[in-house]
């Protein structure tokens, strides 16, 4: 049983998304005094971690019909192009991710239009003090990677009410439904995410999305590998990976069959280039890994199908902390990393 060794509740919160994503709507709808959307250029997104995940899913979700160009950074640095003009969207759960704060100070310096997301910390204090809008999230959630919900609803939102991503709050909706089917499936004795634990077994797992949204979704599966279990894991995005990675494929069968699997994440929004792509990264892979399972995305839009699939996820890998006695919540790598560069 998790509940054994999981000391911070992820398996709770993983199951609290949909709850958590609702929460997100009411407290971005609360905040006041958003920058005016005239004039704005560009729209870059700040944030490491589950919060620059929280980037990629705006990204992903709102890019194609986003009138201007939304970039996300994960780095201390700001890019040149960020001026009077640039709508920053800062995210940082803990409000004191080092990177963000950096960048944040020199998108401000800029003259950008700055909107926090945050649960506190330098981010929330420095936000106040230059008098930008700060959508302040729930503060009892276990970590940032169990907050991938409340991270990524305020910011298509607040696209939504700047007028740059039409359709949002519909989106949004459709998406609390969909994670609420998919939750209320999995809790389930022998629920699929259970069953697809014990397949991948203690091989290490190779994530294959096709397009921006299961380019998305594999990052946020190989990061909970790494979190939850403390496993090494890898990702890549169909198409670009057939015209590379494919090629490593080729060599060391007897080797590979014994140390990897390979998950390949699907979703109706795929294009048809990409689905042929697909059956033949399957049938080049499924001699040379232990095994190759498919996890099909379900629910209406992108936003819907993208977190259906990171809940999933997050359960597999919850299951596989679980089957091997490891407690997903903390993070002793991550905390020594900070600490010594503190």
């Amino acid at each position: 049983m998790i509940e054994a060794v999981d000391s911070l509740g992820m398996l709770q919160a993983a199951y609290a998304m949909p709850e958590q994503c609702a929460d997100a709507v009411e407290r971005t709808d609360s905040v006041a005094g958003l920058p005016p959307a005239e004039g704005i250029s560009s729209v870059l997104i700040l944030g490491m971690g589950s919060s620059g995940l929280a980037g990629d899913v705006a990204s992903a979700v709102a890019g194609a019909s986003c009138p201007v160009p939304i970039l996300v950074s994960k780095n201390y640095e700001c890019p040149e192009f960020v001026g009077p003009d640039t709508l920053v969207l800062a995210v940082s759960f803990s409000g004191s991710t080092h990177e963000t704060i950096d960048a944040v100070h020199q998108a401000v310096g800029a003259g950008a239009r700055l909107v926090a997301v945050t649960a506190g910390g330098h981010l929330e204090r420095i936000a106040h003090e230059w008098g930008a809008p700060v959508v302040s999230l729930d503060s009892t959630i276990p970590s940032s990677r169990a907050a991938v919900g409340a991270l990524s609803v305020p910011l298509l939102l607040v696209l939504e009410r700047l007028g740059l991503f039409d359709g949002a709050s519909a989106q949004v909706g459709a998406m609390i439904a969909q994670v609420t089917k998919r939750r209320d499936e999995l809790v389930l004795d022998g629920n699929a995410a259970l069953r697809l634990a014990q397949r991948i077994g203690r091989t290490l797992p190779i994530v294959y999305g096709g397009g921006t949204v299961g380019e998305v979704a594999a990052w946020r599966w190989k990061g909970q590998f790494n979190e939850n279990p403390k496993v090494a894991s890898f990702a890549n995005r169909i198409p670009e990976l057939t015209h590379n990675e494919i090629c490593g494929w080729a060599q060391h069968g007897d080797v590979t069959r014994q140390v990897f699997s390979m998950l390949l994440l699907r979703h109706d929004f795929e294009h048809p280039q990409v689905q042929q792509r697909f059956d033949l990264v399957a049938e080049i892979c499924e001699e040379i890994v232990s095994g190759v399972y498919s996890v099909s995305a379900q629910g209406e839009g992108r936003l819907a199908q993208l977190f259906d699939l990171m809940i999933f996820g997050d359960l597999v890998t919850l299951h596989m902390a679980a089957r091997e006695g490891v407690d997903p919540g903390p993070v002793p790598a991550l905390d020594e990393i900070k600490t010594r560069l503190r």
